[in-house]
């Protein structure tokens, strides 16, 4: 190659470097700055999970302790709506009967 177009290539290559490395530090630095953000987003979201997930785990612990109470039949409370829809039901027919 021509020294004098190597000349001035060379001196391309320094004024492109000049310029490309304070874009290069600016673009590196706003990375650095989002995935601050992404990781301080993330970290909120798993709090309000972690909050959240304890919210239910407290939820489900006092259902537990109502259905497996000795004092909380519930096979009898269900008969007992039964029981109580069957006397409904009687009760209606009659009527119905009635107006007949």
């Amino acid at each position: 190659m021509n020294p004098a177009i190597m000349g001035e290539l060379i001196g391309l290559v320094v004024v492109v470097m000049i310029f490309s490395i304070p874009i290069i530090s600016i673009w590196t630095r706003h990375r650095k700055e989002v995935m601050q953000m992404q990781v301080n987003s993330t970290a909120e979201k798993a709090a309000q999970y972690a909050a959240s997930n304890k919210a239910l785990e407290d939820r489900v612990a006092v259902l537990e302790r109502i259905v497996t109470d000795r004092g909380y039949d519930v096979a009898t409370q269900i008969e007992a709506l039964r029981d109580q829809r069957r006397v409904e039901e009687l009760l209606v027919e009659p009527r119905a009967e009635e107006k007949i």
